[in-house]
């Protein structure tokens, strides 16, 4: 198994070395809420506003009610037990009370992002941003700290030179060769910290560029050597792909724990949807130049110089993989090619 090598430390968790104290940590959580309710998501006083936390989560939670409640006072914080692994459902209650909001702001151990409560509630209007396994850590530094309206503008200038691109090559000195066709309409640009209108959905922190690959269009081997949902790297996982599905997975026991948790995933479902736990459900690239490669999904996938492939549900995206797990992989220094222009080179940006 790939080592899980020890991430940045929030305050709270710290055990030596320099380490924030209590008032510290409080100015700086307030300074990130403030961002996220006045920046990111533009509260208006008469919104309603729902804050979606869970036992990992209480203390960002509460800076976020304590923030929102400065702008308006229609604010409901609602703690809720922990799902089981991304993309798997809250409670029926929960999904309820998400779709009668104009504001959802969801720090959680996993994602809520791929689910139908947040397909519903967007439909009905809601905006929302999730956060996964956000930490103390990720809230307060690194890409929650970047200037978001600079970010916006740099994601809509390279938004700009992917009309019309179709065709997708992807190599990296780790052995990644794949290709694969997008729908050139289909790029999201949204995902950039300002989320001001009803419908949009975000990370926090934000900062990519994605889209889902055309179904059964990809072919090829992806080389994940930055990391996978929760693991930074230290061996690199392999996965094959044929029609766009992934067919084998390697890379030791990293591998069997992959193919273990897909397994379950696939128990859940109907016979004939089974093998749709392995559609390479998502594509995108880094764009925040203040995030850092953590072993943190939330964040990893937002480093300037990157990309990812999510493997799972895509229904959220407009697919048909309806499979309730969706869990991403991150490549560093990638060659990015749509069709024949060159977009990154091992892992810059290109003009």
């Amino acid at each position: 198994m790939a080592k899980k090598k020890r991430k940045p430390k929030s305050a709270e968790e710290s055990d030596g070395g320099p380490m924030l104290d209590d008032d510290k940590l409080q100015k700086r959580l307030r300074a990130s809420a403030k961002t996220v309710v006045r920046t990111c998501m533009q509260i208006r006083a008469y919104e309603n506003v729902l804050i979606l936390t869970d036992p990992s989560t209480k203390k960002i939670g509460q800076a976020l009610y304590e923030a929102a409640s400065l702008v308006s006072d229609r604010v409901l914080m609602l703690m809720m037990p922990s799902t089981r692994q991304h993309g798997d459902e809250p409670a029926g209650a929960v999904a309820e009370l998400m779709r009668k909001q104009q504001i959802v702001l969801a720090p959680t151990k996993y994602s809520l992002t791929h689910t139908r409560a947040t397909r519903i509630a967007r439909n009905d209007g809601a905006r929302i941003a999730t956060m996964p396994g956000i930490t103390l850590d990720v809230f307060t530094e690194g890409g929650m700290t970047a200037d978001f309206d600079a970010l916006r503008a740099s994601i809509t200038e390279v938004g700009g030179r992917l009309k019309r691109r179709r065709s997708v090559r992807i190599t990296s000195a780790a052995g990644t060769e794949v290709e694969f066709e997008v729908e050139p309409r289909r790029w999201k640009l949204e995902d950039n910290g300002i989320c001001n209108r009803p419908g949009l959905v975000t990370n926090l922190p934000a900062g990519k560029v994605f889209t889902m690959p055309r179904k059964g269009k990809m072919n090829g081997k992806i080389v994940i050597d930055g990391s996978w949902d929760s693991n930074l790297l230290e061996s690199p996982l392999t996965l094959h792909v044929k029609d766009g599905l992934v067919t084998d997975v390697e890379g030791g026991e990293m591998a069997e724990l992959v193919r273990e948790s897909y397994e379950a995933a696939a128990a859940r479902l109907k016979p004939k949807d089974r093998e749709s736990v392995w559609t390479v459900a998502e594509f995108g690239f880094g764009m925040n130049p203040k995030a850092r490669l953590t072993g943190n999904v939330l964040e990893d996938e937002k480093v300037r110089g990157t990309c990812y492939f999510a493997i799972g549900d895509n229904s959220t995206l407009g697919g048909s993989a309806h499979v309730g797990i969706h869990v991403t992989g991150v490549l560093t220094e990638p060659t990015i090619h749509l069709d024949e222009m060159l977009l990154l080179d091992a892992g810059e940006l290109a003009d």
